[in-house]
């Protein structure tokens, strides 16, 4: 397989595992087994986003890339998610409302749930 396919290949693997972290709150509301799934992959999510890191995914897929001369600068969300959102390119700020947004969304998720399993 060539590594350009293999390239895009993680992108989507990336891309997936991005919605399981923002979304994935919601699939344990109906599975709640996920949650050991889930939660590590939420922390990792805002994780990276808190502190500036590139995600490994984003390295391999790099490497992949640049094996052919096709590498890129910066993170997954930056060269993928960000000139959807926002054009203008992605800052600090931004990463780090990003990484908020993260936990306020699984916060409530998670609340539910434990009213949920209160009640």
């Amino acid at each position: 397989m060539s590594n350009l396919i293999l390239a895009d290949l993680l992108v989507a693997l990336h891309f997936g595992f991005i919605l399981f972290v923002i979304f994935g709150g919601l699939l344990v509301l109906k599975w709640p087994k996920l949650i050991w799934l889930h939660l590590p992959a939420a922390i990792w999510g805002a994780l990276i986003e808190f502190t500036g890191w590139l995600c490994p995914l984003t390295i391999y897929e790099n490497r992949l890339r640049s094996a052919r001369g096709g590498g890129y600068a910066g993170g997954f969300i930056e060269h993928y998610i960000m000139p959807i959102i926002y054009p203008a390119g992605l800052t600090r700020e931004i990463q780090i409302g990003l990484g908020i947004a993260v936990i306020a969304l699984n916060l409530l998720v998670y609340g539910k749930l434990c009213a949920r399993r209160n009640r």
